[in-house]
């Protein structure tokens, strides 16, 4: 019997049973997500840096809009899943809501730009290979990836989902948000 339970055990750990599995040195959740109350959120942390481009990110789009922050990385099948799915909401989302990409673990821009063309993506994304930018959302932190952060009007952390999520899901999060709740 104990030795059932154990090959039982076993299997369920090597079949990735459970909310997250790892992959790449990194978990990966289940699409779920946490909404903070209008009360209890705090400030995200500035984002500033390179784009995957080359160029030089302007915080000021972010200003007195709500924020999508998807964490991202052109190695991860799940980021692959969601792309085309983001690139919907932000179309949908337009005049409510920013996206903004942070690119982790690609020591190299060049995945990282094969990845933005091949999904169509047309929001900015930040080149962030050592994970240093994502090291600031210490309350509320993206610690999946991919996970993806919903910033209030006040540039405040609203929302996180951890692991792929959908088109649906974010542009419901997006419109509470800029309702006000």
């Amino acid at each position: 019997m104990r030795r059932l339970a154990a090959v039982v055990l076993a299997v369920a750990v090597l079949a990735g049973c459970g909310k997250a599995q790892s992959g790449n040195g990194f978990v990966s959740g289940d699409g779920s997500y946490t909404t903070v109350a209008v009360k209890d959120r705090k400030p995200a942390p500035a984002l500033a840096g390179t784009t995957v481009d080359g160029a030089t990110f302007d915080p000021s789009v972010l200003t007195g809009k709500v924020v999508v922050i998807n964490v991202w990385g052109s190695w991860c099948a799940p980021c692959r899943k969601e792309a085309p799915d983001l690139e919907s909401a932000a179309k949908k989302t337009a005049g409510t809501a920013v996206f903004v990409g942070i690119n982790t673990r690609d020591l190299d821009k060049a995945p990282a730009q094969a990845f933005q063309r091949a999904f169509g993506i047309s929001y900015v994304s930040l080149y962030d290979p050592t994970g240093s930018l994502l090291l600031g959302f210490s309350d509320l932190p993206p610690n999946a990836i991919p996970s993806t952060l919903v910033l209030d009007t006040n540039g405040r952390v609203a929302a996180r989902i951890v692991g792929a999520t959908t088109e649906a899901t974010l542009v419901g999060i997006v419109s509470d948000v800029a309702a006000g709740r």
